[in-house]
């Protein structure tokens, strides 16, 4: 598969359940707990998908999300939004700047793991 994720969370017990989710199904991951990392990191990654949380300190993910779907070099990589945030003008806000999907956090990890498999197009 060797298909690369950055995981995005400040929450670094959420980057390693989600790496060792993610790396049990085959990706490789790496993980970050800011929005700052996160944008300098992505260019030297080139990761296929980015995990991005909202809440964050500093940029927060609808910052991190705008400037990234701003950049040509790496706008077209899908980020799937991980949020505590369930409500539906923060699942619209995100989706208009351009995130992939949502999740609400707490849904699972084989929620996880199907929405990213359908992603790539692998059996989920």
């Amino acid at each position: 598969m060797n298909k690369k994720i950055l995981i995005v969370d400040d929450e670094k017990l959420i980057v390693k359940m989600s790496s060792i989710i993610l790396e049990q199904a085959g990706y490789h991951t790496t993980g970050v707990n800011d929005g700052e990392s996160a944008l300098e990191i992505v260019i030297s990654l080139a990761p296929d998908l980015i995990l991005l949380d909202l809440m964050m300190p500093g940029l927060d993910g609808f910052q991190v999300l705008e400037r990234l779907k701003s950049d040509d070099n790496v706008k077209d990589i899908p980020v799937i939004i991980v949020s505590a945030l369930e409500e539906k003008e923060n699942i619209d806000r995100a989706r208009s700047l351009g995130a992939t999907d949502y999740i609400v956090k707490g849904s699972g990890p084989r929620k996880l793991v199907d929405i990213v498999n359908a992603l790539f197009g692998e059996p989920v």
